[in-house]
């Protein structure tokens, strides 16, 4: 734990008053190098608070509203913005990953020296500062230790069932990897009617949890000396799953999810983070019969748009979050919740401050 110094906010961006955030695997990945980001950095993406105060020209929110921390903006003019098919705002600072506000700075200093920002969020913090594009004003009702995980691990998994895919009802997926994101795949098939739930994991103590949220088969690979692939072509009649989902981040399991879907009109889309600098190499008339592969990002969800949206839904009851929450811890414990998160042990783990 370390005391840093957390700048007012300049024109345009919002300092918050972090009061919840989970542990995603996003976190653990920048530590261990796989998620190359500029060090010092202040981690933490998946959050709630409230506003403490905001700069010059901010009109979307107002120091005491409820909000979220967005890991992909929404600025509403450049190209992914403004078309009905795109949601990676060109703001976004997963695909440059500089670590720092819009203007190039950082709000974050430790004993004289600059921290780097981390997707635009930066909330294993008290206190946090966004550009306004980063933020939405969520129902103040909501119990920020719960939809904390709307702004990464359930959207991205629900909405690339539900967003991206557009899963249909009778239609059946695979889901390979169970942790937060898998499950709320899993969840968001479950919702849009799947007749058949694969879930595919080489822990099988995630089976229970993947049958309460939705799964109605469970697999563990390693159970076959066959590929999965072929394993689940036998499970479906010889005809492969209709959707797939690779929510692990691995090369050899994104080839696997593709060739486990339709032959035809198959659908695997990748939500896994993918390891730096690898490559895949793959047969292509595993494409050339008409099989669609896609990526996911947040889901697919335009940010500003839909994140109050999804707040709005959990209040309704239309989905729930507390299966997801293995564990809350105060914010000092944050290590031993990512020790939980390293061992399998959790699902997610949620930081209160």
């Amino acid at each position: 734990m370390e005391q840093i110094e957390v700048a007012p906010p300049k024109a345009h961006e919002v300092r918050i008053k972090i009061l919840a955030s989970g542990i995603c695997r996003s976190d653990d990945h920048v530590i261990t190098g796989a998620f190359v980001m500029p060090f010092p950095i202040v981690l933490g993406h998946e959050a709630a608070g409230i506003v403490e105060s905001v700069g010059e020209g901010v009109t979307c929110v107002k120091p005491g509203d409820t909000v979220i921390p967005l890991i992909v903006p929404q600025c509403g003019k450049c190209s992914s913005c403004l078309s009905t098919r795109g949601n990676l705002c060109s703001e976004n600072d997963i695909i440059s990953a500089r670590g720092l506000m819009p203007d190039g700075t950082s709000r974050f200093t430790c004993k004289g020296k600059n921290l780097h920002h981390f997707l635009s969020t930066s909330t294993f913090t008290e206190y946090t500062v966004v550009h306004e594009t980063s933020v939405v004003k969520i129902d103040a009702a909501a119990p920020l230790e719960k939809v904390c995980l709307i702004g990464c691990g359930f959207s991205t998994g629900y909405g690339a069932a539900v967003q991206t895919a557009q899963v249909e009802r009778g239609s059946t997926c695979a889901v390979f990897g169970l942790g937060g994101v898998g499950l709320s795949v899993i969840m968001g098939c479950k919702a849009a009617g799947a007749s058949k739930i694969f879930a595919i994991d080489i822990n099988k103590d995630k089976f229970a949890k993947a049958k309460e949220l939705g799964a109605t088969d469970c697999i563990d690979p390693l159970d076959f000396k066959k590929p999965i692939n072929e394993v689940l072509f036998e499970l479906t009649g010889g005809e492969g799953v209709d959707y797939s989902f690779e929510v692990v981040g691995r090369t050899d399991t994104m080839i696997a999810a593709l060739a486990s879907c339709h032959m035809n009109f198959g659908t695997s889309v990748i939500v896994g983070l993918p390891p730096p600098g690898s490559h895949i190499s793959y047969d292509p008339f595993l494409l050339f019969t008409g099989r669609t592969w896609k990526g996911s990002v947040f889901g697919g969800w335009k940010s500003k748009d839909a994140v109050p949206k999804l707040v709005s839904d959990f209040m309704g009851k239309k989905f729930v979050l507390d299966p997801l929450i293995s564990h809350t811890l105060p914010f000092d414990k944050i290590n031993e919740g990512f020790e939980l998160l390293r061992s399998g042990k959790s699902i997610r783990t949620v930081l209160t401050f």
